[in-house]
């Protein structure tokens, strides 16, 4: 508004007997639809900063609920993670047997276990590419509850799709004991971690395999060693 107009206001607010303090309060506040006019004017002559803008506010959704859910997404269900137990950043991968995109993504993983002695990964089993995927997910928890997820992890990623030879070779090389995998994979304890993993996701709005989470960051996707190692560096960055 330009200074008359303003004073214009003031003075009609006032004889209606809103008194001069409330008028003036009312004089200096913006002019919403000016305001939004000009958003919407610049908007359209910048069409380009919109998917910019759904990124910041997608980044920004992201960071809250990771802070949100930070005590679910980093302990790990029993031995199904890697790493230094009291490392300085914890990296949680949500994976799927039948995702090409994470069985690229693993030697990824354990180059960075290699290169970090501080990093701790926590794996989340989410099996979301069919009955497969659930039944290696399970398979792969029970596993864990021997203290050889690791080895199988890498195991049957390295045996490509998760059938049932590929499970039992992953099973043999990392010396768990197959007699009672399958009736450890059917128990309520797995059940409710994969129930719970896959809720957790949803809350974050992770819509597919892999996707990371480091920090306060979210990444979906392959998105290779050094995004990954860029994003272990900006957890430990001090912040301001």
């Amino acid at each position: 508004m330009r200074r008359t107009t303003i004073g214009m206001v003031v003075t009609g607010l006032a004889g209606l007997g809103i008194g001069f303090a409330g008028a003036q309060a009312a004089a200096d506040r913006p002019d919403r639809a000016a305001i939004e006019q000009i958003v919407r004017d610049y908007i359209l002559a910048h069409p380009e900063i919109i998917p910019e803008a759904m990124e910041r506010l997608q980044a920004q959704a992201a960071t809250s609920a990771i802070r949100a859910e930070r005590k679910a997404l980093e302990a790990p269900f029993a031995g199904a993670w890697a790493g230094n137990p009291a490392g300085n950043v914890t990296l949680v991968m949500f994976s799927d047997y039948s995702c090409g995109y994470c069985r690229v993504s693993a030697p990824d993983i354990e180059r960075l276990l290699r290169e970090d002695p501080q990093l701790k990964v926590v794996w989340r089993e989410i099996p979301v590419l069919g009955p497969q995927s659930e039944v290696a997910a399970r398979q792969a928890l029970a596993v864990a509850r021997q203290g050889r997820y690791p080895a199988f992890h890498r195991a049957l990623f390295a045996g490509g799709r998760p059938d049932a030879r590929a499970l039992s070779a992953a099973a043999r090389t990392a010396g768990a004991d197959e007699a009672s995998i399958k009736a450890e994979a059917e128990g309520p304890e797995v059940t409710r971690e994969i129930e719970a993993n896959l809720a957790l996701a949803r809350r974050l709005g992770i819509g597919g395999t892999p996707a990371f989470v480091i920090g306060d960051t979210l990444l979906a996707g392959a998105v290779g060693h050094d995004a990954l190692a860029d994003a272990i560096k900006q957890a430990r960055a001090p912040r301001g």
